[in-house]
């Protein structure tokens, strides 16, 4: 009787995992990254761009929150910075195949994706990266 009970959690187990995706639905999902983002984001001939893709409730996305104030104030001006809740907004997190949070991507003034980083990044490593990318600050 025990394995009777044992085998029928077990199929019903498999069954429910069978119906429940933790991937996102292959019509939702981006494709291949474009990087290229909507103008809603980066308009042309704007300034260049830096998003953080994270969750209002993240340790390590709390952490960046100071970060990119002062860079946001810092920097006006110079380069925008902007952070995106994916627990409020998460087709942005399927549009740029966000794997971790936080996640940094920097736009050049067309809207090319130039560089992402996953994970925290300190300011003098942002400050750092646009200067590799050849951007003044």
């Amino acid at each position: 009787m025990r394995q009777i009970k044992c085998l029928a959690m077990l199929i019903l187990i498999v069954a429910v995992i069978d119906k429940v995706s933790f991937a996102a639905p292959e019509e939702k999902r981006a494709k291949k990254p474009t990087k290229e983002v909507s103008e809603s984001i980066v308009k042309k001939g704007a300034l260049p761009k830096m998003i953080d893709l994270g969750a209002g409730k993240c340790k390590q996305c709390i952490e960046m929150a100071p970060i990119l104030e002062e860079l946001k104030k810092t920097y006006e001006g110079k380069v925008d910075v902007e952070f995106i809740d994916l627990w409020k907004h998460q087709a942005m997190g399927y549009k740029y195949e966000v794997n971790v949070m936080p996640t940094q991507i920097f736009f050049d003034t067309s809207g090319k994706e130039v560089f992402r980083h996953e994970g925290v990044m300190s300011k003098d490593e942002i400050i750092t990266k646009w200067k590799q990318l050849g951007f003044k600050l």
